[in-house]
């Protein structure tokens, strides 16, 4: 039976190219004939809330239809990176946003996935927070409204204030991934290396013997008796 979920999550990470060829490119467009069905613009906006439709239906399916697998755990949030990451840096290239502002976002979010790979090996799980999943709806109507701001430019205050808002809350939320971290994780880690290194020295202090004072002694201890 094909795994549908799977097969969402690569039609997400399929659709990053042609977004980025949507936006980037002024003249690519959808014509029949001499008439225009899509601009570049209007389809990038297309193209990314239907990949964004697949992040809440895979996620959705594999859980109803029981088809979690290890193959979609991994890349789901690799697809989820890479379609933020390509919209975001094509959004610079048109200078419609500032370069700081997408280098903390994108840098947050290979910040904290590198907090769960580090959890995850340590068999914790940190689940997405009430800050985390506000950030997320904030990315996509603040992208969104970015691309619908190259042709209606009225909008462009509040897409960026939008921005904005997935800035702030996307901070908020990292250190909230830090905290939850530092908290279960690495408390775990230090004790874990501590015995460790106990162990280790407990066994180095076996194959090494006795000290050579203590074995004098003993051999002194056991001759004294024919002494007397």
């Amino acid at each position: 039976m094909t795994n549908l979920p799977n097969l969402l999550t690569l039609v997400r990470i399929f659709l990053v190219p042609l977004l980025v060829a949507a936006l980037v490119q002024q003249n690519f467009r959808i014509q029949w004939g001499s008439k225009l069905l899509l601009a570049n613009d209007t389809f990038a906006v297309v193209v990314f809330l239907a990949a964004g439709l697949t992040d809440m239906l895979d996620g959705y399916l594999a859980r109803r239809w029981k088809q979690v697998t290890t193959v979609g755990t991994l890349l789901d949030p690799v697809a989820d990176k890479l379609l933020i990451s390509a919209a975001l840096i094509s959004l610079v290239q048109m200078r419609l946003l500032p370069g700081w502002m997408v280098i903390l976002i994108i840098g947050r979010e290979f910040a904290v996935s590198g907090l769960r790979s580090i959890a995850a090996a340590e068999g914790y799980t940190i689940k997405a927070g009430e800050l985390g999943k506000t950030k997320m709806v904030f990315q996509v109507l603040g992208v969104t409204l970015v691309m619908l701001s190259i042709r209606w430019s009225a909008i462009r205050p509040v897409a960026l204030g939008a921005m904005w808002a997935v800035v702030l809350f996307g901070l908020a939320s990292a250190v909230d991934y830090f905290r939850m971290f530092w908290r279960k994780v690495d408390t775990s880690i230090k004790l874990r290396r501590r015995n460790e290194l106990i162990a280790m020295e407990r066994q180095k202090r076996r194959l090494q013997g006795p000290p050579k004072g203590r074995k004098v002694k003993a051999e002194e201890g056991e001759t004294s008796p024919i002494h007397q």
